[in-house]
């Protein structure tokens, strides 16, 4: 092997690193557009899907890891026709977001209790390149990819609440703007290779991707370096590659993947009583900020590097997941002794004082290793400081009983989140988190075997 398909190797793991986001993203957005996800139905682009209640484990199309705690609403953008106009309900102080995600998976803007408030307003989504007037009463909101997602989340509060959110969803309406003189293009089309190698296929996305939906000036700069591999072609060059190109395209695809996925498991995120503090997962975005994002070095990576894993990696474990001070969240597999979770023993978590939120707070349990919620008896998936009946200790703090079983006493019965019978995962979301919770002032309480 020359030291040159050694470097072209080399150059194609770092473009699958790179690249990966884009490609599942928007791979993402085709699947949903098409098929839906949980009880959010498939839906043109420019138009909302509503989700009918929370997300459980009746939902045989769920994604892992589903949060259970509010109703979903979903919107793919496209922008290339021309401008949309977003209206919003007033929601009476109840909490919701929406989350506006770009083609490179950039949190670029949020609306909601958080970052706008509860009232009805209403907003102009803006193609690149945009420079007409915004009408009055209208916030801009500048989109940087001709693609984009929209994942809304409602603070549902349980079956009788339903009807409720649904009606604020039905409320929540998007419309091409009056100036909107073409029709949608879609997802751009690829040379699609018959038969074609996964590796191929990636990169031939990869290539028409990049084109379709350029990135921020510096990482314009930044994939110029990918020339050698064909991503920079105006056709593609994957139909029948040189030997030499193909074989580093194998293998920088190999090596890409492997290094995404190690340090998906074997991430810097910091630990807390054996709690992965994911604070700061969705970092990444350097140069989009838009209405509700906080422009503050707390929230940015200035590695530009370190950046670019983290994207890979979120992009592969938490696809469209918040930023941190929208929704805090940490993970943990194990106990306090490091012992992995398992359904066969019981478990307490107590809570001396409750996350400190300005929104709600919950810890939902997961099966492994597909992160689904499981059917139980009580039909709850997750508890918090929103479920109804719970029994508080004496000096006012909260224990939780994590077990399998159904507790033999109602008090403990009143506080139990059962688990799976086998290996298990629990998140907990802390909404609307407040300082305390990022610079250490409040811990979070180790998970012990009773």
């Amino acid at each position: 092997m020359t030291d040159g398909t050694t470097e072209l190797q080399a150059l194609a793991a770092e473009a699958y690193i790179y690249g990966y986001p884009i490609v599942r993203n928007l791979d993402e957005v085709d699947r949903v557009s098409r098929k839906g996800m949980g009880s959010v139905a498939p839906a043109p682009f420019n138009e909302f899907s509503h989700g009918s209640k929370p997300a459980g484990p009746d939902d045989p199309s769920a994604t892992a890891d589903a949060d259970n705690d509010v109703i979903y609403s979903v919107a793919q953008l496209d922008l290339s026709g021309g401008a949309l106009l977003l209206t919003v309900p007033d929601t009476g102080g109840r909490y919701y977001v929406l989350q506006f995600v770009d083609a490179w998976t950039n949190n670029f803007a949020y609306v909601g209790r958080r970052a706008t408030g509860t009232g009805a307003a209403s907003f102009l989504l803006t193609p690149p390149g945009w420079d007409e007037e915004v009408p009055l009463g209208a916030t801009r909101i500048s989109v940087p990819t001709e693609v984009a997602t929209v994942v809304g989340r409602w603070a549902c509060a349980g079956p009788d609440d339903v009807a409720e959110v649904r009606a604020l969803q039905e409320d929540t309406l998007l419309e091409p703007y009056w100036t909107a003189t073409g029709e949608p293009r879609g997802l751009p089309t690829h040379t699609y290779i018959p038969d074609a190698e996964p590796e191929l296929l990636f990169y031939e996305k990869l290539r028409a991707r990049m084109a379709a939906f350029p990135p921020a000036p510096a990482d314009l700069t930044y994939q110029q370096q990918f020339a050698p591999l064909g991503l920079l072609d105006a056709q593609s060059p994957y139909a029948q590659p040189e030997p030499e190109l193909a074989e580093a395209l194998r293998a920088g695809f190999a090596a890409g993947k492997e290094k995404v996925e190690y340090e998906s498991t074997h991430g810097n995120s910091p630990e807390q009583h054996g709690w992965k503090l994911t604070y700061h997962a969705f970092d990444y975005n350097a140069d989009h900020f838009e209405v509700g994002t906080l422009k503050d070095p707390q929230w940015i990576y200035t590695d530009r590097e370190l950046g670019r894993m983290a994207r890979a990696t979120s992009a592969h474990t938490a696809l469209w997941g918040k930023h941190g001070y929208e929704a805090a969240n940490a993970m943990t597999w194990t106990d306090a002794d490091g012992q992995p979770l398992e359904g066969e023993h019981s478990y307490t978590l107590r809570f001396e004082k409750p996350p400190p939120v300005d929104a709600f707070w919950s810890v939902t349990a997961y099966d492994l290793p597909d992160r689904h919620l499981v059917a139980n008896p009580i039909d709850r998936c997750s508890i918090g400081d929103r479920t109804p009946g719970l029994s508080h200790d004496d000096d006012g703090s909260l224990t939780l009983h994590l077990q399998h079983q159904r507790p033999t006493d109602d008090k403990t019965a009143a506080n139990w989140l059962p688990v799976p019978s086998g290996n298990f995962r629990l998140i907990l979301r802390m909404y609307t988190p407040h300082a305390a919770i990022f610079d250490g002032t409040y811990e979070l309480p180790p998970i012990r075997r009773s």
